[in-house]
């Protein structure tokens, strides 16, 4: 695949040179931090040194001081209450939060994870009915209940309050609850509009801790936060940057029975977690509770105590997340021939997939993964009791949320964000909304987006790659969204000795520029190797600068996602 690559503007000098002087720092550094918006001291020992005194205060929220005036009442009076989480990480983790923190409050508490394939997304109305039969009179949904407006009103039909903490896009109608609380409520002026479900669900916390004046309560839970809003993929700056921070801090440092049970099961390193491994490896293994099965179980080893159970628990996730890999393989494959086969790649825009024995707790996955290889808006559906259901993918930049709003008419039913949706759609209705939706595609996605980009931060010589260096840029941590892992652009490489192929498809090689040599490795990269070409002195790299570890000792690596010859890239 060709990759456009885009370089930042150069930073204001001056500003750079301020940085410079301030923290003593190199100026590539600096021309980085400035690049991100930060050019004052205070900005950048913030940006270094999160500290819980920058989360914002919870009662900036609208519908906050009437949330946290329920639950106390309903503590206080011994009334039971019902915490109803999403399905997904976000939700799972929310859950676990609300009810071990309430617990230490004194609640009566139980929490509910709606069954994917029985009850759907979102508040169900099994759900409202658990809360019944519990004798529940207050229910806590996270990470969903922006658009449950008929399933509000059956709950209050019961006689069941409902306090929403969510961060999905609200609908037009919002729905008739004691309290809704979500930033991207129009009305709602609260500062920071990013957080997770559980980042909602963190700041009702907040505020109930401080009106018993036990302030310092939920800090000890950043950890299910931190998780919760690395997986779902939330910007990781302002409170996002601080809550994840600190949350991995706990983890690295003194993990719960549980989550140290899931690190010690994936193969992973204790005290060395990072954003990466939690996407990539802890996160698929507690949504696999839900895409095969009972996700409560996620819930339950999140929330255990005892390190013989969670270690049970952690296999049982363990040898789901093979089993979701080996349904997830087979449905990609079959997902590939249809593309190859239907579609006109020169000129659909959109990808909208339908069988109906796929699986439906497998194909927001395997969405994901058709953007990966054929870069275009991606539908994957299924059909669950007759009706047509899926999960839809985004490339950069591209609201998906917005066009599948343009098609609403077309569906019965839809909700997300930005760059992932759920929908669903009548089975005679399917070919109707392809043709639909590809057009809207079309005509809202524009030339740029239609080819990835590698957005690179600055240009650098080798020789600025130091010790001091590579300790700074390990600070820019936690990676994500909005606050990606810094990317380099250097010219005039030339390329030391034969390049080889490692693991899968991985090239391995070393470069020289100004007598300087660096070991360079391109994963799934492997289809350069023939144009390496020992001798010139016209290669240009993009890569980010990690450290990498052999027998005992480490060195620093280029991990390099693209290359070309010739061409200057300014």
């Amino acid at each position: 695949m060709e990759y456009r690559w885009t370089l930042s503007p150069p930073p204001d000098e001056a500003k750079v040179r301020k940085i410079v002087e301030a923290l003593g720092v190199p100026v590539p550094i600096a021309a980085i931090l400035v690049n991100r918006g930060i050019d004052t001291f205070e900005e950048a020992k913030n940006y270094f040194r999160p500290s819980l005194e920058l989360l914002h205060d919870p009662f900036l929220m609208e519908g906050m001081e009437t949330a946290v005036s329920r639950v106390k009442d309903a503590i206080q009076k011994h009334e039971t209450i019902l915490v109803f989480g999403d399905y997904d990480v976000d939700g799972t983790n929310g859950a676990a939060m609300l009810y071990l923190v309430l617990r230490a409050l004194g609640a009566s508490v139980f929490f509910h994870i709606p069954d994917r394939f029985k009850e759907g997304y979102g508040i169900s109305k099994h759900g409202i009915d658990r809360a019944q039969e519990l004798r529940s009179t207050v229910l806590i949904a996270v990470d969903c209940g922006i658009t449950a407006v008929e399933q509000v009103e059956y709950a209050r039909s019961l006689g069941i309050e409902v306090i929403i903490c969510d961060h999905h896009e609200p609908s037009d109608k919002i729905p008739d609850a004691c309290a809704v609380l979500d930033p991207l409520m129009p009305s709602c002026p609260y500062p920071f509009k990013y957080l997770s479900g559980c980042g909602v669900a963190f700041k009702l916390l907040q505020g109930l801790a401080r009106s018993y004046r036990r302030e310092d309560l939920p800090y000890d839970y950043l950890d299910f936060v931190s998780l919760a809003s690395t997986a779902d993929i939330v910007p990781l700056i302002d409170e996002n940057r601080t809550l994840v921070r600190l949350g991995l801090d706990q983890i690295n440092l003194n993990p719960r029975p549980g989550i140290r049970a899931l690190i010690e099961r994936s193969g992973l390193k204790l005290g060395q977690l990072n954003t990466g491994q939690v996407v990539f490896v802890l996160a698929p293994r507690i949504n696999a509770a839900g895409r095969l099965g009972a996700a409560s179980r996620a819930v339950e080893l999140l929330t255990c105590t005892e390190e013989a159970t969670a270690q049970e628990l952690a296999l049982v996730l363990e040898e789901e997340n093979q089993n979701r890999r080996k349904i997830d393989e087979e449905m990609f494959t079959r997902a590939q021939q249809l593309v190859e086969q239907y579609l006109d790649l020169e000129n659909d825009a959109a990808i909208v997939l339908h069988q109906e024995t796929w699986h439906p707790g497998v194909i927001g996955i395997v969405a994901s993964r058709l953007v990966e290889k054929y870069y275009r808006p991606t539908v994957m559906l299924t059909t669950v009791d007759g009706v047509v259901k899926g999960s839809a993918r985004s490339v950069a930049g591209f609201d998906i949320y917005q066009a599948l709003k343009k098609v609403e008419d077309k569906l019965l039913q839809f909700g997300g964000h930005r760059y992932a949706a759920g929908l669903a759609v009548e089975a005679e209705r399917l070919d109707e909304f392809r043709e639909a939706f590809n057009a809207v595609v079309k005509e809202l996605l524009p030339d740029e987006l239609r080819t990835p980009e590698i957005h690179i931060d600055i240009p650098l010589d080798l020789k600025e790659i130091t010790p001091k260096f590579i300790r700074l840029l390990k600070q820019f941590a936690p990676f994500g969204p909005q606050n990606m892992r810094p990317v380099f652009l250097t010219h005039a490489v030339e390329v030391v000795g034969s390049g080889r192929i490692v693991g899968k498809d991985h090239l391995r090689f070393k470069v020289r520029q100004d007598g300087i040599v660096l070991d360079a490795i391109g994963f799934n990269l492997g289809r350069f190797l023939p144009q390496l070409a020992p001798g010139r002195k016209d290669l240009q790299l993009v890569y980010s600068v990690e450290e990498s570890e052999w027998n005992g000792e480490t060195f620093p690596q280029l991990k390099v996602k693209d290359l070309k010859y010739g061409l200057q890239v300014q």
